[in-house]
């Protein structure tokens, strides 16, 4: 039996993907938002030191809307995940889905050199990365 291609977080991963300022109020992040099929917004880093963050828009729904609070009243830093979960493009995106099972992920930004280079999510990882490992 032959071993499967191996699929890289790289091969499957939404490299276009909007970066937030975490001081940016929830109503102008997605009155600007370019790339809603990521469904995330990355959180700039304030500075070196400092570690991306990560609002989902489940988190908007949850922490915004659910809530009855005011968009424009409401500041991404206040509802963001920080330090997001990212994962290695390198990768092979079976290891990347335990991962996301292990950790109730539904979707991490892929890092390289302390940079965000993009997103993967578990739909990147099936549509993508499974078609590929079935032709």
């Amino acid at each position: 039996m032959s071993q499967p291609e191996l699929v890289r977080v790289r091969d499957v991963m939404k490299k276009e993907f909007d970066v937030v300022d975490g001081l940016a109020t929830v109503a102008d992040a997605l009155r600007n938002m370019q790339y809603i099929d990521t469904k995330a917004l990355v959180v700039r880093r304030r500075n070196e030191d400092d570690e991306y963050g990560i609002v989902e828009l489940e988190d908007i729904a949850t922490e915004v809307l659910a809530k009855n609070r005011a968009p424009e009243r409401v500041n991404i830093y206040e509802i963001m995940e920080k330090p997001l979960v990212g994962v290695d493009p390198e990768m092979d995106i079976r290891y990347c889905a335990r991962l996301f099972e292990r950790y109730r992920l539904n979707r991490a930004a892929v890092i390289e050199d302390r940079e965000v280079i993009g997103i993967v999510s578990y739909a990147d990882i099936v549509i993508k990365g499974m078609k590929d490992l079935l032709t």
